[in-house]
């Protein structure tokens, strides 16, 4: 479906949510002053997902060193880390009884370890105050320095990921300072680690059914095992137009490519972002032994 003046389609409806699991959640995250990137990046299924009492904690603060085309996100000159933060993670973790947590951080190509230490410390801390909870962790690029990176794996989190967002020919024209290869070499090297690794990236870009295609094919010759696909949505007017809107055929179309050349576990949706239903990765296809 291609977009002019036409309103979203059907399938793109969000149903709100008010029930006890989402005010819950909800008031742990800012009881905690936390951030998470399900209000930062305008996610659609922040009522889905909260009144299921799970949420993406986003650490490293608000404000993003980068200014990528797509991202809801702020961007600009971010404050100091929060030394607290682990520990307020860690136990928000324990409040909300959750069996799978995912973290992810802004960029912060201000510091000299782009933030690597504190992720250390942040999953080092959520392990320890909550053994029984699995972790995924979604990363930045570190600008594929592998000793920024062998910081986050010696951590030890179940699942790594790092998101390619596009297709290399849109890649220029929708991340900042990201490089898809560099991408590439990131996931290829966490792969390496034999640590559950995962990508994910937008349609609706401008991108060409083949081109998704390829892209699949490069995260699973990257050591990818986990994907995720979903619709980009624009943030605001000043943010990259939506191209086109993919049908959720089209989407039942890409999940079945992925799983024929290999992918464990796959999300393909309309509404699917990075972080969506994160954990039947983990129940169904990756390590059941681990819940």
């Amino acid at each position: 479906m291609q977009i002019g003046k036409e309103r979203k389609p059907e399938w793109l409806k969000i149903k709100l949510a008010t029930d006890k699991g989402y005010s819950e959640v909800g008031r742990i995250i800012k009881e905690h002053s936390l951030n998470t990137i399900c209000s930062s990046g305008k996610c659609p299924n922040q009522n889905e997902c909260w009144s299921r009492g799970t949420a993406t904690f986003m650490i490293l603060g608000e404000i993003c060193t980068r200014s990528c085309r797509f991202c809801a996100t702020e961007t600009g000159k971010p404050g100091p880390i929060d030394s607290k933060e682990p520990s307020k993670l860690a136990h928000s973790v324990q409040l909300l009884g959750l069996k799978h947590c995912v973290i992810t951080s802004v960029t912060r190509d201000d510091l000299p370890d782009q933030g690597a230490k504190h992720w250390a410390e942040v999953i080092k801390e959520c392990r320890l105050e909550n053994p029984d909870t699995t972790i995924e962790v979604l990363i930045p690029d570190f600008c594929a320095d592998e000793d920024l990176l062998d910081i986050i794996i010696d951590a030890k989190p179940d699942i790594i990921a790092h998101n390619i967002e596009t297709v290399q020919r849109l890649t220029k024209a929708v991340r900042s300072k990201a490089d898809f290869f560099t991408s590439l070499n990131v996931l290829r090297y966490i792969s390496k680690s034999g640590i559950v690794t995962k990508s994910g990236f937008m349609v609706g870009l401008g991108e060409s059914e083949k081109e998704v295609y390829e892209t699949i094919d490069h995260l699973f010759a990257s050591g990818c095992s986990v994907l995720t696909v979903g619709q980009y949505l624009r943030p605001t007017l000043n943010h990259i137009e939506v191209a086109e809107y993919v049908t959720p055929v089209q989407f039942g179309k890409y999940k079945e490519y992925a799983l024929s050349v290999g992918f464990r576990h796959t999300e393909c949706g309309p509404l699917v972002r990075s972080s969506y239903m994160a954990e039947r990765a983990i129940i169904h296809k990756i390590n059941p032994e681990l819940l």
